[in-house]
């Protein structure tokens, strides 16, 4: 005796290979979502160390020049600590945003789909 969700599968193949074809999307859909995210966080990840490394060059410069010219620090003491600070706390927000956001799971829907079409072909079979 065949199986009756066998016998539904053997009966019509084109419903097989559609839902084959949907599930190659679906699975296409997924890791382009991934990959878009990866690049996206990756991107903030580079832009944020970039900004720290620019903010600590110019703490360099400013500690040089102030040791170099006491003067200018009488003048404004202020402009020796804002200008490293400003690209220092771009560069800490970007990275906070980068690891801030969490992605969805890698395949969930495809996984999800998989659970559905699992349930229906069990509840299908039942006798």
């Amino acid at each position: 005796m065949i199986h009756p969700v066998l016998r539904l599968v053997a009966s019509q193949p084109e419903l097989l290979a559609e839902h084959a074809c949907a599930y190659a999307s679906l699975f296409s859909e997924e890791i382009l979502l991934g990959s878009t995210e990866l690049k996206r966080r990756l991107m903030l990840y580079l832009s944020g160390t970039a900004c720290l490394m620019v903010a600590a060059v110019l703490t360099g410069v400013a500690i040089l020049l102030w040791c170099s010219l006491p003067a200018a620090g009488d003048r404004a003491p202020w402009l020796f600590v804002l200008t490293p600070a400003l690209p220092a706390h771009a560069g800490l927000w970007i990275l906070w945003l980068a690891h801030r956001r969490d992605p969805t799971p890698l395949l969930t829907r495809l996984k999800l789909q998989l659970a559905q079409d699992a349930e229906v072909l069990r509840a299908w079979s039942r006798p």
